[in-house]
């Protein structure tokens, strides 16, 4: 091109070409040159006087267009589920742009607060957005959130962050405090580059109130790890318009003696089961099962707010002292719970088994049911065990012996299929009504606990059948075999605790569960037990089949609990739509987004974990820090370059001994073989042995205990000069902060 271009044709080459923008690219792009160069300057004057262009460091852009490609900030979804992003940087004197973004199936998950790479499209005339973008890339990892306590100053103050893993302190200005108060918990997000003294800077962006408060320790990890504990106002407004369902279109159960047994604090009951002896002669001793499920999609309809809202959560999420739930009130403990003489609506599956708890058939029903009890696993047990109550007694006979016959024999079936057989203990934190721990207990494991196991894996079972049979879509519950590196690490751990694991064989459960048979009852059980289940890979949720490895089982979906965990409800809505039930099964939108909603779900389910380990980590932490300078005996559970973990006696609590502290020799660390041996002495610290440690340093804010090695083996270690790696002795401050940083990435390896 020569001679000067027109106006138009400028303003249109420097909105497509934003960071080429200097009188000399504009000038080489025209093919302008020489005594024309004037012209063209003349020409780029007239557009900045008229407000047209905007000159900035010798380039010019139109002061109200964005260029095709720019950073933006993601905003929260509006009510629609749509997602809106502002740019980082408007020059105009315009009103804001509003972007409103278009994810691709490939692209990531993007919430409020990232800040993204964008390309921009301008929008149509009469649209309610300035401009649709595309999602080029991510930068950084989000706009950094942080939650914190915040410490007021004449210049504003400091907030110190309770994430373990972070050790520094974030400077706030004092025009971005918010009015926080000393010692509050705030919310902060990153307010530009370092300030004095090489501190980031910060600013206030909610306030949380007092962090030693009652229960503040479940409201830090709902911040810290981003869950989402409040429901816009629509998905709320349509859980309270709902009504219960009718008979309409469904079986009529409520003359099945179906019930519910849950945990006696259970907020939520989604599951109802009954076991009826099969009156077949050609089936003796079988039995015909019944297991009811809450039917969530009746009122959680496809592209709603509260099936957004549900995606978006993934599961309810639990903590000791409350629940971040799924599902509104209205829905999660009312109509969608199982409660005792009340009709409500459920999907059933009607299954016959064999003496051996094979299962012969199965079919399901949309179904109308009402529970004749809602009954917890200690009644119940107690009620078989010769015991029973007021409230189980006239349904021992009926109703509850035959659960556990049929019990009996699924046992059967699961010790021919041999499934992993973990059965570690759990621990249970109890709360005061004023969010102190009273105490930490292990949950007992009762035949009632492994009974609902049992049922519930065989509807999943049958679920997955039919829809596999019916060749509907479904999101299937994924576990792969453990990789072989993990497997090594086992092998080592094994042979360091006596007991072999044998190699050149293709693994099947079978084989671990020797292994676990070997080290029962033996001081190693748990150690061995921990060591396996950390060995497993984390399941997770596909549209593909790969099986369940854990569970032995070929095909495997998650159907028993809608409530809590959106999988449940996508094969729910699958098998509405394979029955022909009704309107409100899988949508075209559901059935195209299966992948993305398998890998959402599964990154939410993750999250949940995060936030309940993080959370029962400072709780033990606060249970333990009045025992400060006490010894308290353990077993080392892990092994790392920089110290050693020890699970505590008691409380199950994991304690870092940090490597410096082990003595003034130094210690050689064997990543296979899972051991420390010191150069001097030859002493070797490796897991499974026993030891007493003296607690050093608690802090509950953060979750992190540090303690000192007094003795391996009930042999004291001798009392000096605490040095290794030939350094001199040196305490750092915040040891027990820093400590369980290192210590949270190793656990979140290993697990």
């Amino acid at each position: 091109m020569t001679g000067i271009p027109t106006r138009e044709a400028v303003l249109e080459w420097i909105a497509d070409n934003p960071t080429l923008t200097s009188k000399r690219d504009i000038a080489k792009a025209f093919g302008v040159k020489g005594a024309a160069r004037i012209d063209l300057k003349r020409l780029l004057r007239e557009l900045e006087d008229e407000g047209l262009l905007q000159k900035r460091q010798k380039s010019y852009r139109d002061p109200e267009r964005l260029p095709p490609v720019t950073v933006l900030q993601v905003r929260e979804p509006d009510g629609n589920g749509d997602l809106f992003a502002k740019p980082l940087e408007w020059h105009g004197e315009g009103p804001e742009p509003v972007i409103l973004l278009l994810p691709r199936e490939s692209d990531p998950a993007l919430g409020g607060g990232d800040r993204i790479l964008a390309r921009l499209t301008e929008a149509e005339p009469g649209d309610d957005h300035t401009y649709t973008g595309r999602l080029i890339r991510r930068i950084g990892t989000n706009p950094l959130r942080i939650l914190g306590v915040f410490r007021k100053s004449s210049e504003g103050g400091r907030l110190l962050p309770v994430d373990k893993g972070s050790t520094k302190e974030w400077l706030v200005a004092s025009d971005k405090t918010m009015n926080a108060k000393d010692g509050e918990l705030v919310e902060a997000e990153q307010a530009g580059p370092k300030g004095r003294l090489g501190l980031p800077k910060a600013r206030v962006v909610a306030r949380l109130g007092d962090p030693t408060a009652p229960k503040a320790v479940s409201l830090i990890a709902i911040h810290q790890h981003g869950i989402p504990d409040h429901f816009p106002d629509e998905a709320v407004a349509e859980a309270d318009s709902a009504k219960p369902a009718g008979l309409s279109g469904r079986e009529d159960l409520r003359e099945i003696p179906l019930l519910t047994i849950d945990p006696a604090d259970a907020r939520d009951r989604d599951d109802a089961v009954l076991a009826i002896p099969d009156d077949d002669p050609r089936n003796e001793g079988g039995f015909v099962l019944w297991v009811a499920i809450a039917d969530v999609a009746h009122y959680v309809r496809p592209g709603s707010a509260l099936d957004r809202e549900a995606r978006k959560r993934g599961n309810s999420t639990y903590f000791p002292d409350r629940v971040v739930p799924m599902l509104p009130d209205r829905l999660s403990g009312d109509l969608c719970s199982l409660h005792e003489n009340v009709p409500r609506a459920c999907i059933a599956v009607e299954m016959k088994i064999d003496s051996s708890g094979n299962k012969l058939s199965h079919r399901f029903v949309r179904g109308l049911m009402s529970s004749v009890a809602s009954l917890n696993y200690v009644e119940v047990q107690s009620a078989i065990d010769g015991e029973p109550s007021e409230r189980t007694e006239d349904l021992l006979e009926p109703v509850l012996r035959p659960l556990y016959g049929a019990y009996a024999a699924l046992r059967r079936a699961r010790a021919a299929r041999q499934p992993l057989e973990l059965d570690l203990p759990e621990r249970q934190i109890v709360i005061s009504d004023d969010g102190k721990v009273v105490s930490v207990d292990q949950k007992e494991r009762l035949d009632a606990h492994r009974l609902i196991e049992e049922f519930m894996v065989l509807a999943n079972v049958a679920a997955a059948e039919t829809l596999i049979a019916k060749r509907s879509p479904l999101l299937f519950r994924v576990h792969e075999e453990p990789s072989p590196e993990k497997l090594d690490t086992l092998r080592e751990v094994a042979k360091a605790s006596g007991l072999t694991l044998a190699k050149g064989q293709v693994l099947q459960t079978q084989h671990l569960n020797r292994l676990l048979e070997q080290a029962h009852d033996t001081e190693q059980g748990e150690l061995i037990s921990l060591a396996t289940l950390r060995s497993m890979t984390q399941a997770y949720y596909s549209p593909q089949n790969f099986g369940h490895f854990g569970l032995a089982l070929k095909k495997y979906a998650h159907f028993t609990s809608p409530i809590r965990r959106y999988s449940d409800l996508i094969v729910h809505r699958s098998l509405i739509s394979a029955h022909g039930w009704g309107d409100d099964g899988l949508s075209r939108e559901d059935i195209d987004n299966l992948d993305k909603t398998a890998q959402q779900i599964s990154d939410t389910e993750r999250r949940s974990m995060m936030a309940e380990r993080d959370t029962n980590d400072r709780y033990l932490a606060a249970f333990l820090n009045e025992r400060v300078g006490e010894e308290i005996t353990g077993r080392i559970s892990g092994i790392a370059k920089f110290g050693v973990f020890v699970s505590l006696d008691g409380s199950g609590a994991d304690a870092l001994i940090p490597i410096r502290t082990l003595g003034a020799e130094y210690f050689h660390y064997d990543r296979d073989a899972q051991t420390l041996m010191g150069s001097d002495t030859g002493r070797e610290i490796s897991i499974g042995q026993r030891v007493t440690v003296k607690l050093s340093e608690v802090v509950p804010v953060t979750g992190g205990i540090v303690a000192e090695l007094v003795a391996i083996e009930d042999e004291a270690l001798p009392k000096g000069p605490q040095r290794s790696r030939g350094k001199p002795p040196r305490r750092k401050a915040g040891a027990a902060k820093k400590a369980a940083q290192k210590a949270r990435k190793v656990r979140r390896r290993r697990k």
